[in-house]
Formats: C-alpha cells, structure tokens, sequence
C-alpha cells in the first residue's frame, strides 16, 4: 500500500490520540445526556452555540438520546452474550460518546453542525470514529440540505458532478500536505466511493467566510479509513459553484474562507 511512514504515522496519531475515550474524560465538559449501565457508559454533548438555540438544542439532543439507546440495547445483547470480555479490567464497559458542534452560522439562519461519534466496543484496537453534519434552518426551525442553494442537484447531474470534480481535486491538496503525494491507492480504492449524488458525495456543511454573514463554500468532513487514511476536512470555493446557484445561494455566499478555519480543521 503507497502509503508514506509520514502519513501512517499521522494516522496512528491521530485515532490513538484524539479519539481514545478513556484518557480524555476528565477534560471533557459535562454531558448533556448519559448512560451508564453494567454493559455501556455513553454520553452526548452539545456546543454552548447548540444550546443557546431551545429548539436546535432539543432536536439534537432527541437524537443523541435515540443514539444513546440503540447503543445501550446492543450492549446489553453483547454482555448477555458475552460476559466475560466486558470483565476485562483495562476494557470494561463499551464506551460511547457523540459531540455536537457549529462549524458556522450563515446569515443568522443556516448553522452547520459536525456531529462526531467514537465508540470503543472491544471489537477493534482503537476507537472506532464516524461523523456527520446537520444543516439547521432556524427560520424553518428543521433539518434542511443544501439544495435550496442550487438550482438543480439530480443524481449525476451537472450541479453535482461540477462539485464532485472540485472536492477531487481539494481532496490531493490535502494529501499532498499531509505527506503522501501518491494518490494513486486512493484514486482506485477510495475516491471511487465519493459519487455525484448528495447522499453519497460526502458529510457536507457550510464553510466560514471573510465577509460577515456569508459562506465561502462548501466543507466536506472524512473520518480516517475513508476517503483519506487520516481522515480531512476538503474544501469546495463558492466560486465554482457560482453558475449553478439559487437566488438563495447568491444571497448567502460570498468572501473567502479564513485562514483560522482552515488551519482549524486541518
């Protein structure tokens, strides 16, 4: 596998370190939901900007609980099952946790949000992590996607190809600072995945921007062992997308994006 000792190393770093649970509990901010039970310990965060917003707040903590619970019913099962590996004095417990957190607020209305669970389960040698956005209308008050800002999104259509193209080619960059120039592996194993479709394009939320209350694009989220061996953040300028914009999207895009973000979610 071409991949460089620079980037597996990034890698290993990176599941071990940020993802490990139970190191980082006692730095964490108090849960906004939790179970513990004989067979799971699991938790649900929100950001501050989450919880300042009553109806955002209950529709994400709605779900992390229905999340919380599943979890707890698959460990239940687990431990009847197996009880002996949840003895084991260094694993224990199934370990569970999901954050809620803004990456932006556009126009006072559109907040996006990078939803991210870890979850260690005594099936892997590490925490397992997955991740997903959410785009909150707050004038609507629900869940919205992104195609009110494009004229059209169909499947394989031009909207999306157009994007699937830009999100490629963001995607190298972002290896290539990483250390690994051969994209090759990841062209044949791993890009293949990434489809003009908006369900299966990527976790996508509304990027930052230099100009106050627009958007600079489009920022897609990857966890490790997807699309990229470390996992990224792709990013997707409103430029390139501008001839395939709504009114709407003329209306909330513009500017650049901030350095800080994207050293942010390097």
């Amino acid at each position: 596998m071409p991949f460089s000792a620079r980037t597996l190393v990034r890698a290993m770093a990176f599941v071990a370190g940020t993802l490990a649970l139970s190191a980082s509990h006692a730095a964490e901010p108090k849960p906004d939901a939790a179970i513990r039970t004989k067979a799971i310990d699991a938790t649900v965060v929100l950001d501050k900007k989450i919880k300042a917003d009553a109806q955002l707040a209950a529709d994400c903590l709605a779900e992390g609980k229905k999340w919380m619970n599943t979890s707890a019913a698959d460990a239940a099962a687990s431990l009847k099952e197996d009880p002996q590996s949840f003895k084991d004095k260094d694993r224990g417990r199934w370990e569970y946790q999901r954050d809620y957190a803004v990456h932006s607020i556009v126009g006072g209305r559109y907040v996006s949000i990078v939803r991210s669970d870890a979850a260690d389960t005594h099936g892997a040698p590490h925490t397992n992590y997955t991740l997903d956005t959410i785009l909150w209308d707050k004038a609507e008050n629900k869940r919205i996607s992104i195609r009110p800002f494009f004229a059209e999104t169909a499947d394989g259509g031009p909207t999306m190809k157009a994007i699937r193209e830009a999100l490629i080619a963001s995607l190298k960059v972002e290896m290539e600072k990483s250390g690994e120039n051969d994209t090759s592996f990841a062209e044949e194993h791993w890009f293949k995945d990434i489809e003009p479709r908006l369900l299966k394009i990527g976790a996508v939320t509304l990027a930052p921007s230099t100009e106050a209350g627009k958007s600079s694009g489009l920022t897609f989220h990857y966890p490790p062992y997807t699309v990229v061996l470390t996992g990224c953040v792709a990013f997707v300028p409103w430029k390139t997308l501008q001839p395939f914009l709504t009114p709407e999207g003329i209306r909330i895009f513009g500017g650049e994006r901030p350095k800080s973000d994207e050293d942010d979610q390097q």
